[in-house]
């Protein structure tokens, strides 16, 4: 019995420390984040932050959500994680005795978020069931977005519907077109910067990313003209708050890049999570402060 149950906690460990290095934990404000910003943009009043949902939806978008990407991302993509030096210390490399766990992983993710479908309205269903359509399609087939020009950071949408959802919970109804279109171009260009480091593995890999497609240069000019429109949305929409300037680091830098060869993509790429934690943590304090 004592090593049955020494077995047991043991395997109950080992699937936590995969659930949790899987997920990325330093990637979960892109979801969890994005959500918590959706809400205080939609909300009326404080008492949505009160609520039960408001608190099931957080562990979602923040956990599970990213197990779910991630965790699909890594049973499909075994044809590069072996090359890509993101995968070499930084990022957890699959192996082969971790996928069965993984699926389990997967499959309590799915029953989790097949519940939730249950008790939500038509609308959030709809943004909901979007969110799982594009992290599953993202990375496998046969859609596999992340393998054609284009579709690859539009399909990277699926990080701007936490923000959605978390809009329409508060305010019941699904967020004016200009917000979505600033968050497109946020995440387009996010998804072209991240890719940037990945070119040479992606190139010998054969997979067309669209910053393979384009090339370095090119793809860094992409990321500065998202980020530029972007940027001037989320400033036209404050009027010129001094708070909301710091937006302008995001088009700063690409633009750096292209000004300052000595300077590498990936001594600042490991630096967005931080940068995207702390604007966002600063959007939802000035959303908080003009809504009390």
């Amino acid at each position: 019995m004592f090593f049955a149950d020494a077995a047991g906690r043991g395997r109950m460990h080992a699937s936590l420390h995969l659930a949790l290095t899987v997920s990325r934990f330093r990637f979960w404000c892109y979801t969890g984040g994005t959500y918590v910003v959706g809400v205080a943009l939609g909300m009326p009043d404080w008492g949505v932050f009160f609520t039960p949902a408001y608190y099931l939806y957080l562990f979602h978008f923040f956990v599970p959500a990213n197990i779910f990407i991630y965790g699909i991302n890594d049973l499909w993509d075994g044809a590069t994680d072996g090359i890509n030096p993101k995968k070499q210390g930084k990022e957890h490399l699959l192996i082969d005795g971790e996928r069965r766990d993984l699926v389990l992983l997967l499959g309590m993710v799915a029953v989790f978020s097949a519940g939730l479908l249950l008790v939500q309205d038509w609308t959030g269903r709809a943004v909901f069931l979007a969110f799982l359509f594009l992290a599953y399609f993202y990375s496998a087939p046969p859609l596999r977005f992340k393998e054609t020009p284009l579709l690859d950071f539009s399909s990277n949408m699926l990080y701007i519907m936490p923000g959605i959802f978390g809009f329409t919970l508060a305010a019941g109804a699904l967020p004016p077109p200009l917000l979505i279109a600033a968050g497109f171009c946020h995440i387009a260009a996010m998804h072209i910067f991240s890719a940037i480091p990945d070119i040479e593995c992606d190139r010998k890999a054969g997979i067309m990313t669209t910053a393979v497609w384009v090339g370095f240069r090119p793809a860094l000019i992409l990321c500065l003209i998202f980020w530029t429109v972007f940027a001037t949305i989320v400033l036209a929409l404050a009027g010129g708050h001094p708070l909301a300037l710091p937006v302008l680091i995001y088009p700063a830098l690409p633009a750096l890049l292209l000004l300052r060869e000595s300077v590498t993509i990936n001594r600042i790429y490991w630096y967005l999570p931080f940068v995207n934690t702390a604007l966002g943590g600063l959007a939802f304090d000035v959303l908080v402060y003009l809504k009390m």
